[in-house]
């Protein structure tokens, strides 16, 4: 009996905390719209009374008549589709293969150490000088939007990863060694899940990195993307459709790093629940 009035006791609890989060994230969610309403609001009236130049900083109104006319040419999902195949492609090949030599740097200390300065020295580089090379070797298509985003989060997923094998408590692999677990048991069964955390991480930074790069190479040479249309857009001085286009730049950058999110939820489920109990 005191069992079932216990657990009954726990499912109000529970009922009663998901309730203030919803009702916080509402309340939260209520305030970034008033926020953006304001804004909008004010740049209207800025406009409407002409004290801010609509030719030099474009107008709410003029922004949804070119997003209305891109929609409907297909113009601005041809374009956004190619920035976020790029975006991702790029993402996926540089970050799963930089996460994987992060890993097995872990197998040799030797080999880290010897390549540790080339290491350090390509993550100072800034990316986007590599892309007049690249685009001279891969033609301007999307292959060489893929290369770009590629190398700039395959060195920062190994360096986060190869960073996460050091934070391995070194008590639990001599306890795996004690037992008589060999070094590839080790790395499958405390190496591997103990980076996840990391490899998470890094994947949070390289959907900033990637996306930064495929919008470099479509500014420098592109026929479609995103970075493309606002380069364009730019030096026609129509600040109309360059605001179209950094407003979808924004869109999809929530929804890469959303999906991010989910893929963390799956893979690590206790940081998820930790994140929810903190709000």
């Amino acid at each position: 009996m005191e069992l079932t009035q216990t657990k009954q006791t726990s499912v109000k609890i529970q009922k009663k905390m998901r309730r203030k989060r919803d009702l916080s994230g509402l309340t939260n969610n209520a305030y970034r719209v008033g926020i953006i309403s304001a804004i909008l609001l004010l740049w209207h009236l800025a406009v409407t009374f002409n004290w801010i130049n609509p030719f030099l900083m474009g107008s709410p109104a003029g922004i949804w008549s070119e997003a209305v006319r891109l929609v409907q040419s297909g113009e601005l999902f041809t374009n956004a589709f190619a920035t976020v195949y790029g975006t991702i492609g790029g993402f996926l090949i540089g970050s799963l293969f930089g996460s994987v030599i992060g890993l097995l740097l872990w197998y040799s200390k030797k080999v880290a150490t010897i390549i540790d300065p080339f290491m350090v020295a390509l993550n100072g580089l800034p990316k986007i000088a590599l892309a007049p090379m690249i685009i001279i070797w891969f033609g301007s298509g999307m292959f060489s939007k893929i290369a770009l985003a590629a190398i700039a989060t395959f060195i920062v997923a190994l360096l986060s990863t190869y960073q996460g094998t050091h934070q391995i408590d070194s008590n639990l692999v001599n306890l795996m060694r004690s037992l008589g677990a060999t070094k590839g048991q080790i790395f499958r069964k405390v190496v591997v899940p103990s980076t996840m955390p990391w490899v998470i991480s890094a994947f949070r930074l390289n959907i900033g990195f990637a996306l930064i790069a495929v919008i470099g190479g479509e500014f420098i040479s592109s026929d479609k993307g995103l970075g493309r249309m606002i380069f364009v857009a730019g030096n026609l001085f129509n600040l109309n459709v360059v605001w179209v286009g950094v407003l979808s730049l924004m869109i999809v950058a929530i929804f890469l790093y959303v999906a991010v999110s989910k893929i963390e939820s799956k893979l690590l489920p206790w940081e998820a629940a930790s994140k929810q109990k903190d709000n």
